[in-house]
């Protein structure tokens, strides 16, 4: 071993303006993919180095759109399915800044069968640049490339445009991601869909919108080389016997059973659950939208991405009542929670059929879940009115509102032109007292998880150098570890760090599979190394950007509002231990707890001296 070429890459990026028209393939350098790997953090150092002037509004024809799968993505490793979309956030903002678009990093990460077909069709990444003139969508086909005319099919639904595209193409081996009419109207969380059930959200559907781009078609017939093979041969087989005769086992019964579901009615008994708006953290009716209830009356498949054991996916059929309609995913536990338990809907069949319009829609679901628990309660504290919703009668409960909202915002329409740029921007419209209990960290809305009673958590959301996300790591190894396991294009479901605590891939089998594929020697230090350098470059971009510690924030309501009811009734955050922890956080890491900027020797220890 000990080459210093890596080999487990094309080392070639796709580089599309859709502005020009102009179709180049850039070489990637050998000391960024060294550091950075993929996905995720190859991702941040294109951004990095693309968007050197801060301040660039994130829907510009100048911030890049990027597709990035990592180096485990083809192979045939358990659960290497993912693909990584980063850009510079629509939804977030700091609280002051000397730039008025000044916004964080993105990065959605995103399951299914695009990442490795891109790898086949031969790029390590797809970067998207420019506004195509009129809509369009781009094909690819190994070396053959080409941008096309979408005006016939802009206005679509993700349903109906994933069969039609297909027939378009004419051949269903090619894999496709495309964005709904939120995403073509810029509703600002957006998202972008991949087999109208795996998306890729917190705002990324936005950004694509704003480049005129409807979807991408990917089809390939390569693959990268090994180093060495009878290294690699051994480290699969390896990983694999982690999920070897799992049938009957609590991996394959938690999973395949009822994928992330299974935590709905697991975290509203322990009371970490988001209900009516994060006021509570149990809801009294999970048993009438539970898994089990799923199972009973919706599912009637399972379903696997790319290569993957678990099957976590589901689909099936809302199969009478009003709401009839096939379902091609859910509940799982973010959108089960978004819109059913944060909504106090209990109803099973409107609350699959919400989900349905929401994917169909091509919106992400924790953020819509979230802008509408907010108006519920601004209604119910008289802040807004039925007359202000234009009508729709937004109350606790009401699935045929949440409907007629989740259209409005859609297409931008009355009241839902202003609950399209988040919870941020209404609250600040609605205005009162209105932020203590608008559910947000950076302009980003908080997912499902409650955190009156979980501070690791709290530190997780206030610190995600995208605004509020659950899946950032609850503490300084979890963070860096997620963002080494995003840049090689494995699930985190399949890692030993996941949160279930289940048997998974651990960082030293993933640092022996990449030394055998790359031929670049790392060992778990150095792997968790190049995830630390991920986050601390993440960082330095939203201090670009000018955030601060005051953006380190979190509503109040989970400091002022103790729980009433629940096993954690009483629940919530202290103020003074909150920010003893955050302390504690920022000189662990070694950034300065005034500013929050790493130190210049952590920085040039990481490599990342560019950035001083």
């Amino acid at each position: 071993m000990g080459n210093t070429q890596a080999s487990g890459y094309h080392k070639i990026l796709l580089d599309i303006n859709l502005t020009t028209g102009e179709i180049k393939r850039t070489q990637i350098p050998q000391k960024d993919i060294e550091h950075f790997i993929g996905g995720r953090g190859l991702g941040m150092k294109i951004l990095w180095d693309r968007l050197q002037k801060p301040g660039i509004d994130a829907l510009s024809p100048e911030n890049p759109l990027m597709f990035m799968p990592g180096p485990f993505s083809g192979f045939p490793i358990p659960s290497a399915s993912r693909t990584v979309v980063v850009t510079k956030s629509p939804c977030t903002s700091p609280e002051t800044s000397p730039y008025p678009q000044a916004s964080t990093v993105s990065y959605s990460n995103m399951g299914g069968f695009l990442g490795p077909e891109i790898r086949f069709a031969g790029y390590d990444g797809i970067v998207i640049s420019g506004k195509a003139a009129t809509p369009s969508y781009i094909v690819i086909e190994d070396d053959r490339v080409e941008i096309r005319d979408a005006k016939a099919f802009w206005g679509m639904k993700t349903d109906a445009f994933d069969k039609i595209l297909i027939k378009e193409l004419n051949n269903q081996r090619f894999q496709t991601c495309y964005i709904g009419p939120a995403g073509e109207n810029l509703v600002s969380y957006a998202c972008i869909l991949h087999t109208t059930a795996r998306a890729a959200g917190r705002g990324v559907g936005a950004v694509m919108g704003s480049k005129n781009l409807k979807a991408i078609a990917v089809k390939g017939t390569g693959m990268p080389n090994v180093a060495d093979l009878e290294a690699f041969n051994k480290s699969l087989s390896d990983v694999r016997s982690v999920f070897k005769g799992l049938t009957g086992g609590l991996l394959t019964g938690f999973w395949r059973k009822a994928g992330t579901a299974a935590a709905l009615q697991m975290l509203s008994d322990d009371g970490l659950m988001a209900v009516k708006n994060y006021r509570e953290g149990t809801f009294a009716e999970i048993d009438k939208i539970n898994a089990k209830v799923a199972r009973e009356k919706a599912w009637v498949r399972d379903f696997a991405c790319y290569c993957c054991c678990l099957a976590c996916k589901k689909s099936g059929a809302i199969k009478d009542g009003q709401y009839k309609t096939i379902v091609h995913d859910g509940p799982e536990y973010e959108t089960g929670t978004m819109f059913g338990a944060n909504l106090m809907i209990s109803d099973f069949n409107g609350l699959m059929k919400s989900i349905y319009d929401g994917d169909d829609l091509g919106m992400d679901i924790i953020s819509a879940g979230n802008v509408m628990g907010f108006l519920m309660e601004a209604r119910e504290k008289g802040y807004v009115t039925q007359s202000d919703l234009d009508g729709i009668d937004l109350s606790w409960g009401n699935v045929d509102a949440v409907l007629s909202m989740l259209d409005k915002i859609s297409r931008r329409d009355g009241i839902g032109d202003l609950a399209a740029n988040g919870v941020k921007a209404t609250s600040k419209q609605v205005g009162r007292d209105s932020e203590k209990f608008a559910i947000h960290v950076k302009g980003l809305e908080l997912a499902a998880h409650n955190i009156h009673a979980n501070p690791p958590r709290a530190l997780c959301y206030a610190t995600s150098n995208r605004g509020a996300c659950h899946l950032s790591g609850d503490n300084i190894a979890h963070q860096n570890f997620v963002a080494a396991v995003d840049s090689l294009g494995l699930c985190l479901f399949a890692s030993d760090h996941n949160k279930w605590m289940m048997p998974g891939i651990s960082s030293k089998k993933m640092a022996d599979l990449l030394t055998s594929i790359t031929g670049v020697e790392y060992d778990r230090d150095k792997f968790m190394e190049a995830g630390e350098r991920v986050f601390n470059l993440e960082k330095m971009f939203n201090l670009r950007e000018g955030f601060t510690r005051a953006d380190d924030w979190l509503p109040d309501r989970f400091f002022a509002e103790p729980f009433t009811m629940g096993p954690e009734k009483g629940a919530k955050l202290d103020r003074k231990e909150f920010t003893e922890m955050m302390d504690k956080f920022y000189t662990e890491r070694e950034w300065d707890p005034k500013t929050t900027r790493p130190a210049d020797e952590k920085l040039e220890q990481l490599g990342l001296g560019f950035t001083i």
